[in-house]
């Protein structure tokens, strides 16, 4: 943990506490809904937020990179040391049928990894938060991810039918099986025990994991694509194919049934 890390943590955690609860006002005050090209939603307040977030974190940083959701990418990004990634609503299905699990999720990376993050989930009351080798706190109070040994009777965010699926060549256990629309906040709530793991094995965009990474991990998870490989940032492409967090015994049960498996490009 480095002095330019809690700088940068102080800085996006009061930028995101101001964000989310930007976003319940205009939520409260009647938003306005668009749908994207790839058919997911956006509002006014993701715009609004966005534009906030990239006015207030790039004036006190003009140094460093900008990577978000709802911005135009800018490769000149790939230059820079530190980056900025950012999703100003991650769960935008969530927070526009106002469901709680929904969040401004910001991560600082450097040279590809993350050293800072908060993910604020304002109808939660809950401001998670890590720097790289500072632990991870939510409220200011230190989390730690659940140390289950069995998938068997754990807890589970992942899509039940994806699960079910016939072809997987061993059935998965019964485990209790959720759903909740935002990535960063499924990745905090393995990072504070609320759930033992998730698993998507789907696309999911670096502004979708960057903080809620680091959170988990500085909790003491495991968080990998579904073939193991650690997540990396900034790159020319912020994708990654999977996504795979839960504590070091439950995420090596996991991969022993996912890396077979070849997902499509």
């Amino acid at each position: 943990m480095t002095e330019t890390a809690l700088a940068d943590l102080e800085l996006i955690r009061e930028a995101a506490v101001v964000a989310g609860d930007m976003a319940v006002a205009m939520r409260a005050a009647g938003l306005e809904r668009h749908t994207k090209a790839d058919g997911s939603p956006v509002t006014n307040a993701d715009l609004a937020v966005d534009a906030y977030l990239r006015d207030t974190l790039m004036a006190a940083r003009p140094d460093y990179g900008w990577l978000s959701e709802e911005t135009a990418d800018d490769p000149a990004r790939l230059s820079r040391q530190c980056v900025f990634i950012v999703d100003p609503i991650d769960g935008t299905r969530a927070y526009i049928r106002d469901r709680p699990w929904w969040g401004v999720s910001i991560a600082v990376v450097e040279n590809g990894r993350p050293i800072a993050g908060v993910v604020a989930a304002p109808d939660r009351g809950e401001v998670f938060e890590a720097t790289a080798g500072g632990g991870a706190r939510m409220n200011g109070k230190p989390i730690r991810a659940s140390d289950t040994l069995y998938l068997e009777g754990s807890a589970m965010l992942a899509d039940l039918a994806m699960l079910k699926h016939p072809a997987w060549p061993t059935p998965w256990p019964e485990m209790r099986v959720e759903s909740r629309n935002a990535i960063a906040y499924r990745l905090c709530s393995v990072a504070c025990g609320d759930v033992d793991a998730m698993l998507a094995l789907s696309p999911k965009n670096e502004w979708d994991m960057a903080a809620g990474d680091l959170i988990a991990r500085e909790a003491g998870c495991l968080v990998t694509d579904h073939q193991g490989r650690l997540l990396g940032y900034n790159q020319p492409k912020p994708v990654s194919a999977s996504l795979v967090c839960a504590g070091p015994a439950l995420h090596r049960l996991i991969l022993s049934r996912t890396q077979p498996i070849d997902l499509p490009n």
